[in-house]
């Protein structure tokens, strides 16, 4: 089964459907590249993919190793390049629940955040930044 369907609405604008569950994304061309700004660009889904994957994947460890992340936040910069228009740099700074973490929770942790699928699938070329903050 596909993933998903990309319809192009005209006017640098796409509706993404998620075909499972039937999900839509709207996506818009950003302000400095003849969009209207006006929803997530498609590089901005990129970035937020990545701290997206970041918890989800320490979603599963701390599942795993019974720690409790409940109420983790992560907050995303995308920095663009030119020539060629890319995204050059990727920021997430992770905001932990105020709760004291041991030494080995913290290595757990971050060493998800750090594998996730999203960073591992992304260019070698991109910068990556993950800052957790533990409170």
């Amino acid at each position: 089964m596909k993933t998903s369907t990309v319809l192009y609405e005209g006017d640098i604008r796409t509706v993404c459907t998620h075909l499972r569950s039937g999900q839509v994304i709207q996506t818009d061309g950003p302000i400095d590249n003849f969009g209207k700004g006006e929803a997530f660009s498609p590089t901005d889904l990129v970035a937020t993919a990545l701290g997206a994957c970041m918890l989800s994947i320490m979603g599963i460890a701390a599942k795993t190793h019974d720690i409790n992340i409940d109420g983790a936040k992560a907050e995303v910069l995308k920095v663009m390049a030119e020539n060629p228009r890319r995204i050059a740099r990727i920021e997430v700074d992770i905001y932990m629940p105020e709760i004291e973490y041991s030494d080995k929770q913290k290595a757990i942790l971050t060493n998800a955040a750090k594998t996730c699928p999203v960073g591992r699938s992304l260019s070698q070329n991109l910068e990556e930044t993950l800052t957790i903050h533990w409170t």
